[in-house]
């Protein structure tokens, strides 16, 4: 008798172990809808020294459960680097991805950045202002790009692509895609 119950006992444990995994629990498949969300929020990511790479602030952030992806309204990005002014990226939306390593900004996107002045190794440049409907900054690449008309502004000079540009922000680097229009002025009737 102690051994048949000891039986039933070890099989309806194995039965009930069975029943519990997540094989055989309903799929409750997560859907996009917001788990939370936070108003003026500030995201800052870090340098490997600890210094500030980024800033990325908002007047309000939704948070999706499903993919860890964000909604931002009002977003601006801000780059800091430690020998370079900062750049800046604004636009009326934002979305990151849940690996927070793509934010793509839609709406009234702008991309500036301040004078530099010459040096004793550089010449300077005028302040850079780039504009489009949307802007993808790809944080660890330290890029911004479009593939949508874009406008290309520094100091006098004017450029403008129906096809979109890629700033690379490491090295400082502007390249317009396909059919490009405007005029370049020289910089030394400034004196910059």
């Amino acid at each position: 008798m102690p051994i048949a119950l000891m039986g039933i006992l070890t099989l309806g444990t194995y039965w009930m172990v069975q029943l519990g995994t997540p094989d055989n629990l309903p799929n409750k498949s997560k859907k996009h809808v917001p788990d939370y969300t936070l108003d003026e929020v500030t995201i800052t990511t870090l340098g490997p020294s600890g210094e500030t790479k980024y800033r990325i602030v908002g007047t309000k952030l939704t948070h999706y459960e499903d993919d860890s992806s964000s909604t931002l309204t009002n977003p601006l990005a801000r780059r800091f680097h430690p020998t370079k002014p900062p750049t800046t990226v604004k636009a009326d939306i934002g979305l990151m991805n849940g690996e927070m390593s793509i934010l793509n900004l839609n709406g009234n996107a702008t991309l500036t950045r301040p004078a530099q002045p010459a040096s004793a190794s550089d010449s300077g440049s005028a302040r850079l202002f780039m504009s489009s409907a949307s802007f993808t900054i790809l944080l660890n690449e330290d890029i911004v790009k479009t593939n949508l008309p874009v406008t290309l502004e520094q100091g006098l000079s004017i450029m403008s692509s129906e096809e979109g540009a890629v700033f690379d922000n490491v090295h400082q680097q502007l390249t317009m895609v396909g059919k490009v229009r405007g005029r370049i002025e020289s910089n030394t009737k400034k004196g910059y």
